[in-house]
């Protein structure tokens, strides 16, 4: 491939950019007229309009983008994350339209896209599952059946999607058909697809994903795990590479699993499993995403691999060189989502321009963004500023070289999750490594975060007021007859 074009916007797509130009391949941004002075349309051997702002004029529209594909000679499409990148109707079209898709084919997209066929799937693999129904549940009464064998609490799962919708919790028998209607409707209006199941709810459960890697020759390894337990509204805020609860013989058991689920669907690129691990060290499968996953930069950290160099690698058809052996972490790595969202209200969007925007530097700070000073947040589009990734030689040091960075990244003009993230990282049940899915219910209120700016504030005033004061002393006159200190005055 001499020439990709990514479908796609913001940091991702200037990040496959980037790895593409270090492999000598020319990159083609498609953009909305929202996008239209963004770095990543800047960055791009060539640029085409694609439509108005909202996705479904503009980065959802495939048929379109495979046109201007066939305009420009583009020999490759990535998808990146979000929008098209797990449509497997669009990854068909692109394949019948004789460009290559950088990612798995659609077969494996519609297997695994769908919890209950990825269920099924993985069955013969003898994958540790969460209990609950084995297909979709299709009236309330059969519902209840299930529900009362599985046992309360459980969760009541949209088939399709992901993200938490079509999602809802059940505590006992009395709220379940109120519970699963409301799945239904949720499900049937975010993914057109009302199909839904029961899953028996894993109390204190951490989300631990693992990163897999196939080719078109049959090879799969797994590069490890990556810690995505700290979430609000069921989407994760902060990663970490590698968890500090796996031991290597659960890592081994978790990642041979992962390469299983892989097999199953003959997966080829870069896809992650995902699974629950409860209280006691036991983990279900949970599900499959065939695609880049936003935390990707912590796997890169500890293993040295560009994934996306690798997505394209196998595109071309080239065998993995590497094989599982070769594999072995390295250090730490830690991942936080920075949003334009308010932490005191509810994670609420917090829409604007940047009118500070200054990136953290220095030794193992890694920033992904796609904007720049001055520039408007799009209210059309998730409201992901930049993803900040350090790393260290162990968790420690990542942690605290975390830190540091959100101290240093300076952006005003919107509220930000960098504070909540902060917060997160000084907390002893995260130091720790002593928390769960459930870290924001436990352990976090807005009011919490208020009174530390608050107390950050009042340090700030003491400082300030304690330099002018000095800066006085400084600068006044000495009385006649009396020295002064060259020390006090020139310090």
């Amino acid at each position: 491939m001499n020439k990709i074009l990514v479908a796609n916007r913001g940091e991702i797509a200037l990040r496959v950019m980037r790895s593409c130009r270090e492999m000598g391949i020319q990159t083609v941004a498609i953009y909305s007229e929202a996008d239209r002075n963004a770095p990543f349309v800047k960055y791009a051997d060539e640029a085409v309009c694609i439509g108005p702002p909202p996705s479904n004029q503009s980065y959802l529209l495939g048929d379109k983008i495979i046109e201007v594909c066939k305009q420009l000679n583009v020999e490759g499409i990535h998808p990146g994350y979000g929008f098209l990148s797990e449509n497997a109707d669009f990854a068909a079209k692109v394949k019948k339209a004789g460009i290559i898709f950088i990612g798995p084919s659609p077969e494996a997209m519609n297997m695994m896209g769908d919890k209950l066929s990825a269920k099924a799937a993985v069955k013969k693999y003898k994958i540790p599952m969460v209990p609950g129904s084995d297909g979709a549940i299709t009236s309330i009464e059969e519902g209840k059946k299930v529900a009362i064998a599985t046992g309360f609490p459980l969760l009541v799962k949209a088939s399709a999607g992901g993200g938490g919708k079509g999602m809802r919790i059940v505590e006992n028998v009395e709220e379940f058909e109120e519970q699963m209607k409301l799945a239904v409707s949720e499900a049937t209006s975010a993914f057109g697809d009302g199909s839904v199941f029961i899953e028996k709810y894993v109390a204190g459960p951490r989300h631990i994903e693992i990163q897999i890697l196939g080719d078109t020759h049959g090879n799969i390894v797994y590069l490890f795990e990556r810690e995505c337990s700290i979430q609000r509204r069921h989407q994760k805020v902060i990663e970490e590479a590698p968890s500090s609860v796996l031991t290597p013989e659960i890592r081994k058991a978790m990642g041979e699993c992962a390469v299983n689920v892989g097999k199953a669907c003959d997966y080829v690129g870069a896809g992650t499993v995902e699974f629950l691990l409860d209280e006691n060290k036991n983990f279900y499968f949970l599900e499959m995403n065939t695609r880049l996953q936003v935390e990707h930069p912590v796997t890169e950290m500890i293993t040295g691999l560009d994934l996306v160099k690798e997505q394209i690698k196998v595109a071309r058809g080239e065998k993995l060189s590497f094989k599982q052996e070769d594999l072995k972490i390295t250090g730490h790595s830690v991942e936080v989502r920075v949003y334009a969202e308010d932490p005191t209200n509810n994670f609420l969007p917090d829409i604007g321009k940047l009118v500070t925007y200054k990136r953290p530097q220095g030794l193992g700070v890694r920033v992904d963004d796609g904007f720049e000073e001055g520039m408007d947040i799009p209210i059309y589009y998730d409201p992901m500023i930049a993803k900040l990734v350090t790393f260290g030689k162990d968790r420690e040091e990542a942690i605290n070289r975390m830190i540091r960075a959100i101290d240093d990244y300076q952006i005003t003009g919107v509220e930000t999750t960098l504070s909540f993230c902060k917060f997160v990282l000084k907390h002893k049940a995260f130091t720790s490594g002593n928390f769960d899915t459930h870290f924001i219910k436990h352990h976090y209120s807005p009011e919490m975060l208020s009174e530390t700016k608050e107390d950050e504030a009042i340090v700030a005033a003491l400082f300030g007021a304690k330099l002018m004061s000095t800066a006085k002393v400084a600068t006044q006159k000495p009385e006649e007859g009396k020295s002064v200190s060259k020390w006090k005055t020139n310090r």
